[in-house]
């Protein structure tokens, strides 16, 4: 027997999920059925690729980097074809410091469930990082 995945309101509205998303980020409680069963998590950082697939190890590729609360600034969220890109940066504490990195992300969805991911994230900088950046370059629009 075929089955049709019936669209959903996730499916035809990303914005929610995309929230249910950033929540999670912000506080690390997983959302229930946010990730297809079978999710595929593709990670690239400045010098590594990482990938992860279920729904569990893509929690665990996030939580093992990023295990702290912080405030996430959605720069951009825009639909595509396949779900939607989310644009933001993330702040956080940790070791004594606050740490800041971009990411932008790719979500595929499908039957109101991320079924892939594509991250593209800058790292995480440090204060050091931070105070030299800001030393020595003028962003046009921070």
């Amino acid at each position: 027997m075929t089955t049709v995945d019936t669209p959903t309101t996730r499916d035809s509205a990303p914005e929610a999920l995309a929230t249910e998303f950033v929540s999670w980020l912000e506080t690390g409680v997983r959302p229930e059925d946010m990730f297809a069963g079978d999710v595929f998590a593709d990670l690239s950082l400045p010098h590594w690729r990482l990938q992860a697939e279920g729904a569990e190890a893509t929690f665990r590729l996030r939580e093992e980097s990023h295990p702290f609360p912080g405030e996430v600034r959605v720069e951009a969220l825009a639909r595509t074809t396949r779900g939607f890109l989310l644009q933001f940066s993330e702040r956080w504490s940790a070791e004594g410091q606050r740490w800041y990195c971009r990411e932008l992300i790719h979500c595929s969805v499908a039957g109101g469930r991320i079924s892939e991911l594509s991250i593209y994230c800058t790292g995480d900088w440090d204060e050091a990082v931070q105070a030299r950046h800001a030393e020595q370059v003028h962003l046009v629009r921070p």
